[in-house]
């Protein structure tokens, strides 16, 4: 290849962010209820209003980590520091990107929800994350892109929608998201203002997994065996399908045909087939209207492969077996990832997986699915030179 990688799902992690982030930004009135770190036996952690949220990595490390079953990629490529915040010091991050061969990376945040049942502190979480995330990008503006958050959980409606059009207003993020764990059914009548305001806006509306969806918790659940090795091979389906099927079933998509909707980290290869499914149904069913009307009705104009293929774009870091479907799906809407900097993340090695990940597709069809559908999503300009000086 002699171009560089466009990496439309990379990760700002809670362990990684800086401690002072909410503590600088939360107005008075709600600092001291605000995500602060603490510390605790055995490390650091985050807790908000009297709720922990996750482990802190930037404390002194206090005795031997805890055996793992897995590596993290930077333990893996060898710049894991105790301590260090690696991936939120813009230098660092951008080191480790021009290691890979990435020429420009957006940034998801936690995959854990900002839990709290105040929808007042819960709105001004979300605002502080994004304006922190507005200043880290703005050191390298056409290599970091942010990725804002959104609440979506039950009446968020219009905490999500103003954050929306206030990121579109007032930032240059392209991009805003919801943890589709958390997600409460953003395809119902109550969620048509935010599909309207981002068809307004243009701004790319992404579902990701995390979010206290099952599959992310390995806890024993009500009635149920603890997960084994293999729960999260059906857990990114479970979290995702109900999202996936219900922009298209219940005609969201159709309706707002300039909403442009990402779904990260879900996999490809299992998307064809429900469509066509849906296809199928909506062939056979469509000159039944007047049955279907009173019955929950057929809320779509075309079929759902159309829509499918005209409003949503999908991410992959690892997925042989979507690639070999191309044909019943939109290549111009395929979106490679590197995931950094999470355990199954191809960092380092990016350029190596993917080479060989795709070497059955043709050089046009790589470079669009490693680099340009991005460019062409986004708008991004094409100057900025490769970061390994081409290859």
């Amino acid at each position: 290849m002699d171009y560089d990688l466009i990496s439309v799902d990379d990760h700002i992690d809670l362990p990684y962010l800086p401690a002072d982030l909410w503590s600088r930004r939360l107005p008075a009135s709600l600092r001291d209820r605000g995500p602060r770190v603490v510390e605790e036996e055995h490390g650091y952690a985050w807790v908000c209003d009297g709720v922990r949220w996750g482990g802190w990595a930037g404390g002194p490390v206090k005795g031997p980590r805890p055996p793992r079953d897995f590596q993290t990629a930077l333990e893996r490529g060898g710049v894991d520091v105790p301590g260090v915040l690696r991936p939120t010091i813009p230098e660092l991050r951008l080191a480790d990107m021009t290691r890979d061969g990435i020429e420009a990376s957006f940034m998801f945040g936690p995959i854990q929800a900002f839990a709290c049942d105040d929808p007042e502190l819960r709105r001004a979480i979300h605002r502080a994350y994004n304006d922190w995330l507005v200043e880290l990008c703005s050191v390298a503006p056409t290599r970091l892109y942010g990725v804002a958050a959104l609440p979506g959980g039950p009446g968020d409606r219009d905490a999500a929608v103003a954050e929306l059009r206030r990121i579109a207003a007032e930032t240059d993020l392209k991009q805003v998201n919801f943890l589709v764990g958390e997600a409460n059914q953003l395809y119902t009548a109550e969620w048509e203002p935010l599909w309207a305001a981002a068809e307004e806006t243009g701004l790319v509306v992404s579902f990701h997994v995390g979010g206290g969806a099952a599959g992310h918790n390995l806890a024993t659940r009500s009635g149920e065996r603890p997960a084994n090795a293999f729960f999260f091979s059906k857990a990114f389906i479970t979290t995702f399908i109900d999202t996936f099927h219900g922009l298209l079933a219940e005609g969201v998509l159709d309706r707002h045909p300039g909403a442009r909707v990402l779904l990260a980290e879900v996999g490809l290869g299992w998307l064809p087939w429900l469509v066509h499914d849906m296809d199928y149904r909506y062939a056979r069913l469509v000159d039944r209207r007047s049955y279907w009307e009173p019955r929950g009705g057929i809320h779509l104009t075309m079929p759902p492969s159309e829509i499918w293929k005209r409003n949503i774009w999908v991410t992959f870091q690892d997925d042989p077996v979507g690639l070999a479907q191309l044909e019943f799906c939109n290549e111009d809407h395929l979106l490679w990832a590197s995931d950094y900097p999470h355990p199954d993340s191809t960092f380092p090695d990016s350029r190596a997986v993917a080479e060989s990940q795709m070497s059955r597709l043709t050089p046009d069809q790589r470079r669009k699915i490693l680099r340009d559908n991005a460019r062409a999503l986004y708008g991004l300009p094409d100057t900025v030179p490769p970061a390994h000086g081409g290859r």
